[in-house]
């Protein structure tokens, strides 16, 4: 039976297979015929909306030609995993797809690196300013929205706080000087950013105005390493929701892009008193 929501790695798995066919310039029919399967078979093989076994990943992979052995392998990982649904899970129904996706984007990570110009990074937000955040989203939810969206991001922050996963934060001024609430809670959220910045497993660097204007127009991304470069994502927030990127050509521009954005970084000591001296005006501002 077809799968109704395909997790979001069942959807890479897809879309690998896809990216196979297409290289070896096989239609669905075609390689349907090569593997005993059907076209529809094949399309929602490539959804992520039904299963394949490994011997099955692995005639696909010979017959369209593909050579990429640690490919093959980390992809038969996907298959073999059965692990117990993430946590997320429990939150599925009640927030829409987007945040689920955007946890387990972050749970399968084996590092991340995120750049931030609107806000301060979510796995780094004190709870009175993630709240203040959710709550200026247009029409305002309600309360309990807010609440449970909040409750969502400080679980989603257990994995960075406990050490598991390597996390680099590059944030321009423009975010460190947002104020989404006073001064007062913007103060807080700098004081928590100086703390997490005493990690080990968590780097901060700050892009102050004077470095002049940055080579994006994306306010926001993570890009996340995968268990191979081939399996790397990068997660994109827009004003629809989250969209998330797989294909070569755009990880190889988010690559360049983090590249050219730490190029122009403060150092992480620097860092630590630039937010610092922001902070102090925050807080003459509530004095």
């Amino acid at each position: 039976m077809a799968r109704t929501n395909p997790t979001l790695r069942q959807r890479r798995l897809g879309a690998e297979l896809r990216r196979m066919r297409e290289q070896a310039g096989f239609g669905g029919s075609e390689l349907g015929r090569l593997v005993g399967m059907n076209p529809a078979q094949v399309t929602q093989m490539e959804a992520g909306k039904i299963g394949i076994s490994v011997e099955r990943l692995r005639t696909v992979a010979a017959m369209c030609m593909c050579v990429n052995e640690p490919l093959i392998d980390a992809l038969s990982e996907i298959i073999t995993e059965r692990e117990k649904p993430g946590w997320w899970e429990e939150y599925r129904g009640s927030l829409s797809g987007d945040f689920i996706d955007v946890a387990e984007f972050e749970g399968q990570a084996r590092a991340m690196t995120t750049y931030t110009m609107a806000f301060i990074p979510g796995l780094l937000q004190t709870g009175s300013y993630a709240a203040a955040v959710f709550a200026q989203a247009v029409p305002p939810p309600p309360r309990h929205e807010v609440d449970l969206r909040t409750a969502f991001r400080m679980q989603r922050q257990r994995r960075i706080r406990s050490g598991v996963t390597p996390y680099g934060a590059l944030i321009h001024e423009a975010a460190l000087r947002m104020q989404f609430s006073s001064p007062e809670v913007l103060a807080e959220q700098l004081g928590a950013l100086i703390e997490d910045s005493a990690q080990p497993n968590i780097s901060i660097r700050a892009i102050p105005f004077d470095v002049g204007a940055m080579p994006s127009s994306l306010a926001n991304f993570i890009y996340a390493e995968g268990s191979i470069p081939e399996l790397d994502t990068a997660q994109v927030d827009t004003g629809l929701g989250a969209r998330i990127f797989d294909a070569p050509a755009h990880l190889a521009k988010f690559r360049s892009l983090l590249a050219r954005f730490e190029s122009r970084a403060l150092s992480e000591e620097e860092t630590r008193e630039f937010i610092g001296s922001i902070k102090k005006e925050m807080e003459s501002k509530h004095e």
